[in-house]
């Protein structure tokens, strides 16, 4: 579930393969002067539909021109980054 406020959303439950099919799409930031930034302190589960998850985030950010960051990525979910290689452009 995502919850929106100004340009903060937060994230919460579980990212999985299951789950993300309807989160493809980044909502568009109420402030588009603004970094977006994605909380994600609430995620309890994630698989390696999390990380292609953040990743076309990042794509759909870049494209719409919107500095996008992420916060509080869960432990299980920067293993997975790191061991994809993708890290870096999760700004883990």
């Amino acid at each position: 579930m995502i919850h929106q406020a100004g340009n903060r959303l937060a994230v919460s439950g579980e990212l999985t393969m299951v789950t993300v099919a309807h989160l493809h799409d980044l909502v568009e930031p109420a402030d588009p002067g603004s970094p977006v930034v994605v909380d994600l302190a609430e995620v309890e589960v994630v698989d390696s539909a999390a990380v292609g998850l953040l990743l076309a985030w990042l794509r759909q950010a870049q494209a719409r021109g919107i500095e996008l960051r992420y916060s509080n990525l869960p432990p299980n979910l920067i293993s997975l980054a790191r061991m994809y290689g993708v890290d870096g452009l999760l700004a883990v």
